[in-house]
């Protein structure tokens, strides 16, 4: 059963409550691994995050946006939790957003040194990005460091895993618990500092939303530089007693399905376009062992729902809702009452209001307040601007049931004024891929003379016709004017590297055309 979630619970410090859950569940009980195959123990965990912590805590200051730049792995939990063991600040950076991206967030978060592996970097060919980060930071492989652990360090690490609460550093719940940058799908990425106790109430919230078994095994292969990643990639399963495997590239759709069997992992992380290529790429049984998927970071369509149960039984997916300042779980779907076409249900211990938008009818503007809403976002100046009354609006348009379950309509900005009319970019997109269920679609605003503004669907499917769209509104009795008149076809609709539609680059695309026509 779900537990009762106590606001109390989640206010203490990151690691104090890794050395909680060690406690619970057990010094020696496995909880982090990955594709070398080398299981950590809670023990395990504690003692290299004191054992390369220490070596890092000569290099930097308490306080310290320390960057780290690394794939899904137990390094990289090592190292995140390493910081917080001496009291440095994660700051994770997302090697897919682009050298000026990475390079205004290592400005914005003033880090004076990153964190990566020799490894890492030439299996990704990063070159080019160490290359630009190190005209403003110094990089620092874990590899060399690690090979400077001596034998002092050694017996510091041991001693620091038997009595870890008299080693770690003081940490208050309100101190910074990450810095991350959002996704960028719709502009510039801005800079998110998350407390510790944000980061350990998520964790509860979702733990008394949904129950949880610490026999489960928890599969991520997305990103941890994505809070969806962190949070519940990480976070979660190792607070509540439960194996973290982790996967470092979502992209790998071959191997995945069969990693998911082999390591009998019970949940599986990943976004819609991901699941979608596991199940097409999977045995027949691979996915079969799941107790469910939860997928977030853009709709899960009919078409994947559909195919994880013809192909794979009752694996339910469960779509959730989140946002990076947000911790980033605001709601999500439940094993035993998941409802498509809805992001779930309102995670406890959150105030929600919806607030009307000029134009749009059905739903409005949602508002959350909770014990996962962010500290605030980083200021030019190194300051953090919190969230005016502690209020986070998410910019999203929604529907809210009588029992708190969230039906998403679309983002205010992803509203289009076509005839004085508001039309949801969101439904258009919802048009083709219900004529073009495997392909991958999204729908822009572009200025246009006579209505102010008309759709665009930029699509990969390049049988793609207008014809089809409006024959389709027809039969379900859609709006015509959520028709996209103009479509756009390419090679590959871009997505960022946590597999969110890349609106900025479609945009790009767009307007390349129009210049071009």
């Amino acid at each position: 059963m779900p537990v009762v979630f106590n606001a109390e619970d989640g206010q203490k410090a990151l690691f104090d409550a890794l050395i909680d859950a060690r406690d619970t569940y057990g010094a020696k009980k496995p909880i982090l691994e990955d594709q070398d195959r080398n299981p950590l123990s809670y023990t395990d965990l504690i003692r290299a995050s004191f054992a390369l912590g220490r070596k890092i805590a000569s290099m930097t200051k308490p306080g310290e946006h320390v960057g780290v730049l690394l794939p899904s792995g137990s390094a990289a939990v090592v190292t995140f939790f390493a910081l917080h063991a001496f009291g440095r600040v994660p700051t994770m950076l997302n090697f897919t957003a682009g050298l000026r991206n990475l390079k205004a967030a290592c400005a914005l978060a003033k880090v004076q040194r990153v964190l990566t592996a020799h490894k890492f970097i030439e299996l990704g060919n990063l070159h080019d990005i160490v290359d630009a980060l190190e005209s403003q930071t110094k990089i620092t492989y874990l590899e060399d460091v690690r090979s400077a652990i001596g034998v002092t360090d050694k017996l510091f690490a041991a001693a620091a895993g038997l009595f870890p609460r008299q080693f770690r550093a003081q940490a208050k719940p309100s101190d910074k618990g990450v810095v991350l940058f959002t996704s960028g799908s719709f502009g510039a990425p801005r800079g998110v500092v998350l407390s510790q106790a944000n980061l350990v109430s998520n964790a509860e919230q979702i733990a008394a939303h949904i129950a949880l078994d610490p026999d489960w095994v928890f599969f991520n292969p997305l990103p941890v530089f994505h809070c969806f990643g962190l949070t519940g990639g990480v976070i979660l399963p190792l607070l509540n007693g439960m194996k973290a495997f982790q996967y470092p590239s979502p992209l790998h759709t071959k191997q995945i399905p069969a990693l998911v069997k082999d390591t009998g992992a019970s949940v599986l992380f990943a976004t819609d376009t991901f699941l979608n290529h596991y199940a097409r790429a999977s045995d027949s049984d691979e996915l079969s062992g799941l107790r469910f998927v939860v997928c977030g970071a853009e709709k899960v369509r009919e078409e994947t729902h559909n195919l994880i149960r013809e192909r794979f039984g009752d694996v339910p997916v469960l779509e959730g809702y989140g946002a990076t300042e947000a911790s980033p779980v605001i709601a999500v779907n439940k094993p035993e009452d998941n409802r498509r076409g809805t992001v779930g249900g309102l995670l406890p211990g959150q105030e929600f209001r919806i607030e009307p938008v000029e134009g749009i009818v059905e739903g409005g503007r949602l508002l959350v307040r909770g014990p996962n809403i962010m500290s605030g976002y980083l200021r030019e100046d190194g300051g953090v601007d919190a969230p005016e009354g502690g209020w986070h609006d998410t910019g999203d348009v929604v529907v809210m049931s009588e029992d708190n379950w969230i039906t998403i309509k679309g983002r205010v900005k992803r509203f289009a004024k076509i005839g004085g009319e508001m039309v949801s970019l969101t439904a258009a997109e919802d048009l083709a891929s219900a004529v073009w269920p495997d392909g991958r679609h999204a729908v822009i605003a572009m200025p246009d003379k006579k209505k102010g503004e008309k759709l665009v669907l930029v699509t990969d499917r390049h049988d793609a016709a207008v014809s089809d769209l409006v024959a389709h509104a027809q039969t379900i009795g859609a709006p015509e004017l959520s028709v996209p008149r103009k479509i756009l076809k390419v090679p590959e609709v871009p997505v960022l590297g946590s597999g969110k539609t890349d609106y900025v680059a479609i945009q790009r695309m767009a307007d390349q055309d129009a210049k071009a026509a």
